[in-house]
């Protein structure tokens, strides 16, 4: 937001100071010219008046050494004709015989205004050809050509425009910093409510955002500052109810298995089937509260680093080695087979997570698909992509199971007996999403289920 703000404050100020200089340079250019063809005019003038006496008294000498002696001085040639465009003087390589001279010569002894001079602009360097009649307006007697330079002109209005343009810019740069402040002014306040609304949103005590900037934000940040509080003590009596209640389950959970345990031998044969599904039971509320704790852990986790920004990086070809080498005799165990292929691949994310996804997804891979043949790959993929996959020769999901998968607590109907929480996956997925990463889910061919985990790579976010 503050770059768009900045950048119409920034184009309104350079579009209304180009409304003043671009008039300003034209005016500049046009008021040179002027002076030049006054200038020049009273030259011809001048001329003329001269050739109209040289013709009467039929002695040029005098206009000859006038106009010799100007084009010394000036550099600017001079012809001037008869009525019968007979030339009398030709200075500075400048020749009645010209086909532009010639035409402006029998515009002049018809009595016909030449025509006007363009404006003289910094790159201006043609020379511009004026015209006067000699005589009266009833009688001419001849004509007056002069070519007039206009590169001194040209110089003159090059310093104008740069003078003009030095102070636009200064200007410009003063409109800038007035912009920028006013932004800053309007829009800090509002970058520090962004910082506070992201520290709540990780469940993190954001600190009460500073009263600043229009009295409408003010009022907006006062809102947020109460809003927070209560937000904030409503999440940290969960978060402590969270912590009390695994402190306060696991004691009992701990003293009730070791009597469960001991209570054991003590029971007749007939009450085993009964014992063992106590057991069982237990198993499954151990298990379900250490899922749960984990993915409160992880959703904690991930709001961290969506806010912080928290930066790591490791190979995640080198870890998911590691992995399939620990989880191998899992496998065997089960009449299954786990390998890796892949390459090293460094990602923004560090090994910890990385191997706790894998666990998740291979332990699903052994679990629900016993005796299948189990594929770990790393690779890059288009784009900033890496992807981790874990790939299974199992049965696999439907298509409507696949859209499920990653629910909490989901499970397939036919897994509904085996050990487990339906957490595992959102765990790994809240993992996953705190590195800016997701997970994929797809049918594998032939069969099975094919988990593609999706992190970005560490150089395109370094």
């Amino acid at each position: 937001m503050r770059t768009r703000v900045l950048a119409v404050l920034l184009a309104f100020v350079v579009l209304a100071t180009a409304g003043f200089a671009l008039p300003l340079l034209s005016v500049t250019a046009t008021e040179r010219t002027q002076q030049l063809l006054i200038a020049r005019t009273a030259d011809l003038d001048r001329f003329a008046a001269l050739a109209d006496q040289a013709m009467a008294a039929d002695d040029p000498s005098a206009l000859l050494a006038e106009v010799t002696r100007y084009t010394e001085l000036y550099g600017e040639g001079i012809v001037v004709v008869t009525v019968r465009r007979t030339p009398v003087a030709e200075t500075g390589g400048l020749r009645a015989a010209d086909p532009e001279v010639a035409a402006l010569v029998d515009a002049a002894l018809r009595n016909q205004p030449s025509r006007p001079a363009a404006t003289v602009r910094p790159w201006s360097r043609d020379p511009v050809l004026l015209a006067r009649p000699a005589g009266t307006g009833t009688k001419v007697s001849g004509a007056v050509v002069l070519r007039a330079s206009v590169t001194a002109a040209a110089d003159d209005v090059r310093r104008s425009w740069i003078a003009v343009l030095a102070e636009a810019a200064l200007v410009t740069l003063a409109g800038a910093g007035l912009a920028l402040g006013a932004t800053r002014w309007v829009l800090g306040p509002m970058r520090r409510l962004d910082r506070a609304v992201g520290d709540l949103t990780a469940g993190l005590r954001p600190r009460h955002a500073d009263l600043a900037g229009p009295p409408e934000l003010r009022q907006l940040t006062a809102g947020f500052n109460r809003m927070s509080d209560t937000v904030t003590e409503a999440l940290e009596a969960q978060r402590r109810l969270v912590a009390d209640t695994s402190h306060q389950m696991r004691n009992p959970m701990t003293a009730l298995r070791l009597r469960v345990d001991a209570l054991g031998p003590a029971l007749p044969p007939s009450a085993s089937r009964t014992y063992e599904g106590a057991v069982g039971e237990l198993d499954r509320l151990e298990a379900l509260l250490d899922d749960l704790l984990t993915l409160a852990t992880a959703e904690h986790r991930a709001g961290e680093l969506s806010v912080t920004g928290e930066h790591a990086r490791c190979d995640a070809g080198a870890v998911a080695a590691a992995q399939v080498h620990l989880w191998q005799p899992v496998a065997e165990q089960v009449g299954g087979v786990v390998r890796y292929e892949g390459e090293p691949v460094t990602v923004a994310a560090a090994e910890a997570e990385i191997a706790q996804v894998l666990d998740v997804l291979l332990d699903n891979a052994l679990k629900y698909a016993p005796g299948a043949e189990v594929t770990v790959a790393c690779r890059r993929e288009g784009g900033p992509w890496a992807v981790l996959s874990v790939r299974d020769t199992g049965p696999g999901l439907a298509p409507e199971e696949l859209a499920q998968a990653q629910s909490r607590f989901w499970r397939a109907e036919r897994h509904r007996a085996l050990p487990g929480t339906g957490l595992g996956l959102a765990i790994a997925e809240r993992l996953t999403a705190g590195r800016r990463g997701r997970i994929e889910l797809r049918a594998a061919v032939p069969h099975g289920l094919d988990v593609r985990v999706l992190l970005p790579r560490a150089e395109e976010v370094s």
